[in-house]
């Protein structure tokens, strides 16, 4: 076994590869920003559940059960 650790050369990107990581980190920059606003914009809730919203897949879930409306 070679006790190589260096990494092997990678080929130069493309243009069009590089556009589109581009683009792909404004789309990423875009979500997280529109996300923080929606965030911002809500009130704060007052007395309710801690952790994630309990009814989001249409049952009542807390404490590992799960029940149906």
């Amino acid at each position: 076994m070679s006790d190589n650790s260096s990494s092997p050369e990678r080929k130069p990107l493309p243009p069009a590869a590089q556009r589109a990581l581009a683009e792909a980190e404004a789309r990423r920059n875009a979500a997280a920003a529109e996300a923080e606003a929606r965030d911002k914009a809500r009130p704060k809730e007052m007395q309710g559940p801690k952790g994630p919203e309990p009814t989001r897949y249409g049952d009542w879930e807390r404490k590992g059960i799960a029940s149906d409306f």
